[in-house]
Protein backbone atom coordinates (compact mmCIF):
# COMPACT_ATOMS: atom_id res chain seq x y z
CA UNK A 1 0.00 0.00 0.00
CA UNK A 2 1.21 3.20 -1.17
CA UNK A 3 -0.92 6.21 0.80
CA UNK A 4 0.39 9.66 -0.29
CA UNK A 5 2.60 8.71 -3.71
CA UNK A 6 3.20 6.54 -6.78
CA UNK A 7 6.34 5.57 -7.78
CA UNK A 8 6.13 5.52 -11.49
CA UNK A 9 9.49 5.63 -13.38
CA UNK A 10 11.75 6.21 -10.20
CA UNK A 11 10.11 9.21 -9.39
CA UNK A 12 7.37 10.09 -7.26
CA UNK A 13 3.84 11.45 -8.26
CA UNK A 14 1.76 13.33 -5.31
CA UNK A 15 -1.62 12.18 -5.20
CA UNK A 16 -4.66 14.28 -4.83
CA UNK A 17 -4.65 12.71 -1.42
CA UNK A 18 -2.51 15.77 0.31
CA UNK A 19 -5.10 18.73 -1.57
CA UNK A 20 -7.76 16.76 -0.07
CA UNK A 21 -6.41 17.16 3.56
CA UNK A 22 -5.31 20.34 3.14
CA UNK A 23 -8.80 21.26 1.77
CA UNK A 24 -9.75 19.09 4.97
CA UNK A 25 -8.41 20.79 6.96
CA UNK A 26 -9.06 24.17 5.85
CA UNK A 27 -12.81 23.59 5.92
CA UNK A 28 -12.61 22.23 9.43
CA UNK A 29 -10.78 25.71 10.20
CA UNK A 30 -13.50 27.31 8.52
CA UNK A 31 -15.97 25.04 10.85
CA UNK A 32 -14.29 25.79 13.67
CA UNK A 33 -14.75 29.96 13.26
CA UNK A 34 -18.15 29.60 12.12
CA UNK A 35 -19.57 28.32 15.58
CA UNK A 36 -16.66 30.28 17.30
CA UNK A 37 -18.71 33.42 15.36
CA UNK A 38 -21.48 34.20 18.12
CA UNK A 39 -22.92 37.17 16.51
CA UNK A 40 -24.74 34.56 13.72
CA UNK A 41 -26.58 33.05 16.50
CA UNK A 42 -27.96 36.49 17.56
CA UNK A 43 -31.62 36.53 16.90
CA UNK A 44 -33.14 38.90 14.40
CA UNK A 45 -36.87 38.72 13.10
CA UNK A 46 -36.84 40.01 9.50
CA UNK A 47 -39.06 43.34 7.60
CA UNK A 48 -39.43 42.87 3.88
CA UNK A 49 -38.76 45.40 1.59
CA UNK A 50 -40.05 46.45 -2.12
CA UNK A 51 -38.92 48.91 -4.47
CA UNK A 52 -41.64 48.28 -7.19
CA UNK A 53 -44.15 51.16 -7.76
CA UNK A 54 -46.69 48.80 -8.35
CA UNK A 55 -50.00 49.50 -5.84
CA UNK A 56 -50.17 45.77 -4.70
CA UNK A 57 -46.29 46.43 -3.69
CA UNK A 58 -47.73 48.62 -0.70
CA UNK A 59 -48.79 45.48 0.55
CA UNK A 60 -45.64 43.97 0.55
CA UNK A 61 -43.12 47.17 1.06
CA UNK A 62 -42.42 47.61 4.90
CA UNK A 63 -44.08 44.36 6.18
CA UNK A 64 -42.84 41.81 7.92
CA UNK A 65 -42.06 37.75 7.52
CA UNK A 66 -44.29 35.26 9.52
CA UNK A 67 -44.72 31.31 9.44
CA UNK A 68 -47.82 30.00 9.05
CA UNK A 69 -49.00 26.55 7.41
CA UNK A 70 -45.43 25.55 6.63
CA UNK A 71 -45.25 28.37 4.11
CA UNK A 72 -43.32 31.58 4.61
CA UNK A 73 -45.35 34.52 4.27
CA UNK A 74 -45.23 38.64 4.05
CA UNK A 75 -47.73 40.30 5.84
CA UNK A 76 -47.74 44.26 6.84
CA UNK A 77 -46.17 44.88 9.99
CA UNK A 78 -47.49 47.51 13.06
CA UNK A 79 -44.36 49.81 12.38
CA UNK A 80 -44.50 51.07 16.45
CA UNK A 81 -44.89 47.68 17.71
CA UNK A 82 -43.03 45.59 15.66
CA UNK A 83 -45.24 42.95 15.05
CA UNK A 84 -47.72 41.76 11.97
CA UNK A 85 -50.78 42.98 11.36
CA UNK A 86 -53.15 39.62 10.82
CA UNK A 87 -55.50 39.80 7.49
CA UNK A 88 -57.95 38.77 9.18
CA UNK A 89 -58.84 39.44 12.66
CA UNK A 90 -59.03 36.66 15.75
CA UNK A 91 -56.93 34.03 14.18
CA UNK A 92 -55.81 31.50 16.54
CA UNK A 93 -52.93 31.13 16.52
CA UNK A 94 -51.72 34.49 16.05
CA UNK A 95 -50.06 35.15 13.44
CA UNK A 96 -45.69 34.04 14.33
CA UNK A 97 -43.10 36.30 12.57
CA UNK A 98 -39.81 34.54 11.78
CA UNK A 99 -37.57 34.98 14.93
CA UNK A 100 -33.98 33.00 14.09
CA UNK A 101 -30.57 32.98 13.27
CA UNK A 102 -28.04 31.17 11.44
CA UNK A 103 -26.38 27.66 12.50
CA UNK A 104 -24.59 25.07 10.66
CA UNK A 105 -27.06 22.70 9.31
CA UNK A 106 -26.80 18.90 10.94
CA UNK A 107 -26.08 16.56 7.60
CA UNK A 108 -22.76 14.63 7.12
CA UNK A 109 -23.77 14.01 3.67
CA UNK A 110 -23.05 17.68 2.80
CA UNK A 111 -19.77 18.42 2.17
CA UNK A 112 -18.56 21.24 2.90
CA UNK A 113 -21.73 21.77 5.32
CA UNK A 114 -23.98 24.65 4.91
CA UNK A 115 -25.01 27.17 7.20
CA UNK A 116 -28.66 27.10 7.44
CA UNK A 117 -31.86 28.75 9.18
CA UNK A 118 -33.62 28.76 11.84
CA UNK A 119 -36.89 30.55 13.40
CA UNK A 120 -39.47 29.68 16.14
CA UNK A 121 -42.80 28.66 15.00
CA UNK A 122 -44.32 29.44 18.02
CA UNK A 123 -43.59 31.15 21.25
CA UNK A 124 -44.93 28.83 23.94
CA UNK A 125 -43.31 26.23 23.71
CA UNK A 126 -40.58 28.03 21.41
CA UNK A 127 -39.96 25.41 18.79
CA UNK A 128 -37.33 25.56 16.10
CA UNK A 129 -37.82 24.71 12.67
CA UNK A 130 -35.18 24.86 9.48
CA UNK A 131 -36.21 27.73 6.90
CA UNK A 132 -35.49 25.90 3.32
CA UNK A 133 -36.57 26.37 -0.14
CA UNK A 134 -38.17 23.74 -1.94
CA UNK A 135 -36.84 22.24 -4.56
CA UNK A 136 -39.90 21.87 -6.84
CA UNK A 137 -41.79 25.06 -6.92
CA UNK A 138 -38.98 27.49 -4.46
CA UNK A 139 -41.60 28.22 -2.38
CA UNK A 140 -39.81 29.40 1.21
CA UNK A 141 -40.85 26.18 3.84
CA UNK A 142 -40.38 25.46 7.08
CA UNK A 143 -39.94 22.05 8.76
CA UNK A 144 -38.30 19.83 10.83
CA UNK A 145 -35.12 17.61 9.46
CA UNK A 146 -36.73 14.99 7.83
CA UNK A 147 -38.73 17.69 5.94
CA UNK A 148 -35.97 20.07 5.16
CA UNK A 149 -32.98 17.67 4.31
CA UNK A 150 -33.75 16.97 0.70
CA UNK A 151 -34.84 20.57 -0.11
CA UNK A 152 -32.21 23.52 -0.12
CA UNK A 153 -31.45 24.51 3.26
CA UNK A 154 -28.18 26.40 3.09
CA UNK A 155 -26.04 28.18 2.53
CA UNK A 156 -27.60 31.25 4.38
CA UNK A 157 -25.97 34.15 4.75
CA UNK A 158 -25.70 38.43 4.85
CA UNK A 159 -24.43 40.62 3.07
CA UNK A 160 -20.95 42.54 3.37
CA UNK A 161 -23.17 45.00 5.70
CA UNK A 162 -24.75 42.25 8.12
CA UNK A 163 -27.96 43.94 6.71
CA UNK A 164 -29.97 41.69 4.12
CA UNK A 165 -30.44 37.92 3.83
CA UNK A 166 -29.06 35.62 0.79
CA UNK A 167 -29.05 32.57 -0.23
CA UNK A 168 -26.32 30.75 -1.74
CA UNK A 169 -24.80 34.10 -2.38
CA UNK A 170 -27.48 35.74 -4.14
CA UNK A 171 -30.34 38.49 -2.67
CA UNK A 172 -32.87 36.56 -5.29
CA UNK A 173 -36.36 36.72 -3.34
CA UNK A 174 -39.87 37.23 -4.58
CA UNK A 175 -43.17 38.07 -3.25
CA UNK A 176 -45.66 35.81 -5.24
CA UNK A 177 -49.20 36.64 -5.10
CA UNK A 178 -50.95 33.27 -4.45
CA UNK A 179 -54.76 34.77 -4.22
CA UNK A 180 -57.37 35.19 -1.42
CA UNK A 181 -58.34 31.30 -2.15
CA UNK A 182 -60.95 30.23 0.48
CA UNK A 183 -60.68 26.75 -0.43
CA UNK A 184 -56.67 26.91 1.31
CA UNK A 185 -56.15 27.23 4.87
CA UNK A 186 -54.17 30.63 4.17
CA UNK A 187 -57.16 31.84 1.67
CA UNK A 188 -59.29 32.09 4.67
CA UNK A 189 -56.94 33.79 6.75
CA UNK A 190 -56.40 36.33 4.28
CA UNK A 191 -52.63 35.60 3.55
CA UNK A 192 -51.59 36.22 -0.32
CA UNK A 193 -48.13 37.17 -0.54
CA UNK A 194 -45.67 33.92 -0.46
CA UNK A 195 -42.04 34.17 -0.03
CA UNK A 196 -39.94 32.07 -3.55
CA UNK A 197 -36.62 32.45 -4.28
CA UNK A 198 -35.45 32.84 -7.58
CA UNK A 199 -33.16 29.82 -8.18
CA UNK A 200 -33.08 29.91 -11.64
CA UNK A 201 -32.49 33.84 -11.74
CA UNK A 202 -34.97 33.92 -14.43
CA UNK A 203 -37.72 35.98 -12.60
CA UNK A 204 -39.75 33.00 -11.74
CA UNK A 205 -40.73 32.42 -15.29
CA UNK A 206 -40.90 28.62 -15.46
CA UNK A 207 -43.03 28.96 -11.41
CA UNK A 208 -45.01 31.32 -10.92
CA UNK A 209 -47.37 31.10 -14.02
CA UNK A 210 -49.41 34.23 -14.41
CA UNK A 211 -49.54 34.88 -10.83
CA UNK A 212 -48.13 38.38 -10.21
CA UNK A 213 -44.49 38.93 -8.54
CA UNK A 214 -42.34 41.03 -7.18
CA UNK A 215 -38.74 41.31 -5.97
CA UNK A 216 -37.74 41.78 -2.67
CA UNK A 217 -35.25 42.73 0.35
CA UNK A 218 -35.17 40.61 3.36
CA UNK A 219 -33.35 43.21 6.55
CA UNK A 220 -32.36 40.78 8.93
CA UNK A 221 -32.89 43.20 11.96
CA UNK A 222 -31.64 42.01 15.46
CA UNK A 223 -34.10 41.74 18.81
CA UNK A 224 -33.23 43.55 21.69
CA UNK A 225 -31.84 41.77 24.75
CA UNK A 226 -35.22 43.10 26.37
CA UNK A 227 -37.43 41.60 23.73
CA UNK A 228 -35.54 38.39 24.14
CA UNK A 229 -35.73 38.30 27.71
CA UNK A 230 -39.88 38.95 27.11
CA UNK A 231 -39.44 35.88 25.28
CA UNK A 232 -38.30 33.57 27.50
CA UNK A 233 -40.44 34.98 30.57
CA UNK A 234 -43.66 34.68 28.28
CA UNK A 235 -42.31 30.94 28.12
CA UNK A 236 -42.06 30.61 31.96
CA UNK A 237 -38.19 30.49 31.03
CA UNK A 238 -38.22 27.35 30.17
CA UNK A 239 -34.52 26.52 28.95
CA UNK A 240 -35.10 23.32 27.33
CA UNK A 241 -36.85 23.37 24.13
CA UNK A 242 -39.45 21.09 22.79
CA UNK A 243 -37.56 19.57 19.32
CA UNK A 244 -38.99 18.56 16.39
CA UNK A 245 -37.08 16.24 13.71
CA UNK A 246 -33.81 16.22 15.66
CA UNK A 247 -33.14 20.01 16.68
CA UNK A 248 -32.91 21.07 20.16
CA UNK A 249 -31.50 24.44 21.82
CA UNK A 250 -31.02 25.66 25.10
CA UNK A 251 -31.82 29.64 25.54
CA UNK A 252 -29.24 31.42 28.16
CA UNK A 253 -29.43 34.53 29.62
CA UNK A 254 -29.34 37.87 27.16
CA UNK A 255 -25.74 38.42 26.36
CA UNK A 256 -24.45 35.11 27.44
CA UNK A 257 -23.17 32.40 24.39
CA UNK A 258 -25.83 30.57 23.12
CA UNK A 259 -25.53 26.70 22.35
CA UNK A 260 -27.06 24.11 20.11
CA UNK A 261 -27.72 20.49 20.04
CA UNK A 262 -27.62 18.65 17.12
CA UNK A 263 -29.13 15.08 16.99
CA UNK A 264 -31.12 12.64 15.04
CA UNK A 265 -34.86 12.20 15.48
CA UNK A 266 -35.93 9.21 17.08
Amino acid sequence: MIPLALFLGGSVIAIPVVTGIAEGVQEQKKQNEEAANETRMIKFNIYVHCEDEHELADDIDEGIIVLRHNKVWVVPRDIEARKPIPPKQGLTPELHAFAGFFIQYPDDERCPVERGLVSTISDDPPVLNWIYVNNDTYALAYGNRTASITHMVGAWDWTDDERYIMLDGFEGFIAVDEGIDPSTEWGKEGLRWAVYFDNDDDGLKKKKGKRRAFEIGLERVCQSAEEQLKQLEDADKKMQVKTRGGLSTQFTAPGAEARMKKKEAA
